[in-house]
């Protein structure tokens, strides 16, 4: 397996796309989305949108934002369905010199040997945000064994 993991992708336009990101090839990303892409952001569901040009849109701003952004896969799986499911992530620096690094999965439809629409889960990674019971008291407004 490379670094990058890219090679745990199977054929197709999921892995195209995936080698586009690595060369910072903008025209062979677009390409492999279809026209009317659908991008679902569930955790920030006002973030989705509808087409392939905000897919250029957004990756110009994120390739001028973060020039050496390098992706990398950790696992995927291709569902009986046919959807691929990639847990992945991307790490570099900004040009303000604050690094990048996230990671999640994302859930890809495929139509037609193009990405027809995408669950995005890709998110900053938190290094400093507590241990477990802290999650827990965020989450419930409770501590632990559920005593306030």
């Amino acid at each position: 397996m490379d670094a990058s993991g890219i090679d745990l992708l199977p054929a197709g336009p999921v892995r195209r796309l995936f080698e586009s990101i690595s060369r910072h090839d903008l025209d062979g990303m677009v390409a492999c989305f279809a026209e009317d892409y659908l991008n679902e952001t569930p955790i920030h569901p006002d973030r989705g949108f509808r087409g392939r040009e905000q897919v250029r849109k957004n990756w110009t701003s994120i390739l001028a934002g973060i020039p050496d952004l390098v992706p990398f896969v950790v696992r995927a799986t291709t569902a009986p369905d046919g959807m691929v499911w990639v847990e992945w992530g991307q790490r570099g620096t900004r040009r303000d010199g604050v690094p990048v690094d996230l990671a999640g999965v994302s859930v890809f439809t495929l139509h037609d040997d193009l990405v027809s629409a995408v669950r995005f889960y890709l998110e900053p990674v938190e290094h400093a945000s507590g241990d477990v019971d802290a999650a827990v008291r965020e989450t419930t407004g409770v501590g632990t064994g559920g005593r306030p």
